[in-house]
């Protein structure tokens, strides 16, 4: 039975030259960057570059990037870092109802400490309006977190005009751009963003990477203590293999990006044609267009989540319900909670595809093909 991977905005496969990057580097180079003898003045040279190279992709400087463990870890540096760090001008923090749970919870664990924050609701396309941010600032706003494109239905965020809108506050402006990034061209200084969350593992790369860009402007508390790695921003040795890897990710993505983006949106189109060609009933969560390439949520009426994913997998069929971080969780998607309340049918009958790096035109119509068949035994 051929196996179909329809989860990449959960994680994605390593790239075969990602590997063979990491594999070299494990056997020729084990320096610590920080060292000044040949074999840490080694390890540094690929540092430098790998935080070049990566710097570049997104517009900034080198000196403003900051290697973490992933998404979580750049989040959770961005959002608890800046409020610590810039108390003493405020305590109001917004963000959205559909973020992340790394954010979500991130800002939770503030409220404890004393923070007040502001989780403004979206329309049923899953986008955030504007004007209730302009509404919801105060002259105690010290901080603005709103992803680029959600990771569970794909809509995209009107972040350029946010950051126009924040540059005459002078909140400082966080975005969650791990969905986003390799498929979506990004320019720091274009979108007036101040910090910016990347994860590797969603870009063919490694597992337990990526990082935060933080403009040089930005006051940021560190949330490990130790050596002076990263500006003095994040303590401990810097994780070289995975660095690399990163790199080498970034690369390919960057250079094939319009090519996939535009690959990934005319799968989004078969799986569409094809459903209704096979007659079943079902709705898009979000916008077919305006949303991230790579992500196709959809509710099929009078069916079960787990019935669904249940028999998808014993097609041979990966797909999810959400986000993988809250997979096995009983309580609904906050996302769709936050489209379409909490009594909609949508919560429990509701899929994300999402593709990537080994997919094909064949593969997702036999997707296609395989949830309609399952859909039709399910409710007929």
């Amino acid at each position: 039975m051929e196996r179909i991977y329809v989860d990449h905005a959960a994680t994605s496969p390593i790239h075969p030259a990602v590997v063979e990057k990491m594999t070299t580097f494990m056997h020729e180079y084990f320096g610590n960057p920080s060292s000044i003898h040949h074999y840490g003045r080694e390890s540094r040279r690929y540092l430098d570059e790998a935080r070049q190279t990566i710097a570049a992709s997104i517009g900034a400087h080198e000196n403003e990037l900051i290697f973490t463990s992933g998404g979580t870890e750049a989040d959770n540096m961005a959002l608890i870092g800046v409020a610590l760090a810039n108390r003493h001008k405020g305590n109001h923090i917004i963000t959205t109802q559909i973020e992340h749970h790394a954010v979500l919870h991130t800002c939770e664990y503030l409220e404890t400490q004393g923070f007040e924050v502001t989780y403004l609701p979206v329309n049923e396309y899953g986008q955030v309006s504007v004007d209730e941010i302009k509404s919801a600032l105060t002259d105690q706003t010290i901080l603005v977190s709103v992803m680029f494109g959600n990771n569970e239905v794909g809509a995209i965020q009107p972040i350029g005009e946010i950051g126009v809108l924040l540059k005459e506050h002078g909140a400082y402006f966080h975005t969650d751009a791990v969905q986003a990034y390799g498929l979506i061209p990004l320019n720091v200084q274009q979108l007036g963003v101040d910090l910016l969350s990347v994860s590797a593992h969603k870009i063919n790369g490694p597992k337990g990477m990526g990082f935060l860009y933080a403009a040089a402007h930005v006051s940021l508390s560190p949330l490990l203590f130790g050596g002076e790695q990263e500006r003095k921003r994040r303590a401990g040795t810097e994780n070289m293999t995975s660095i690399v890897g990163f790199e080498e990710a970034v690369k390919i993505s960057q250079q094939t990006l319009q090519t996939r983006a535009d690959e990934y949106r005319r799968y989004k189109k078969i799986m569409v044609a094809v459903l209704k060609e096979e007659g079943i009933s079902f709705e898009i969560n979000g916008h077919l267009e305006n949303s991230l390439p790579h992500v196709l949520n959809l509710s099929f009426p009078k069916t079960n989540v787990e019935s669904m994913l249940v028999n998808l997998d014993l097609a041979g069929i990966a797909a999810s319900s959400g986000s993988a971080c809250t997979a096995g969780a009983i309580d609904p998607s906050h996302v769709l909670v936050a489209m379409f309340g909490k009594g909609s049918e949508r919560l429990t009958t509701s899929i994300r595809f999402s593709f990537g790096l080994g997919n094909s035109a064949e593969q997702i119509e036999k997707t296609a093909r395989q949830t309609a068949n399952i859909v039709k035994r399910l409710t007929m």
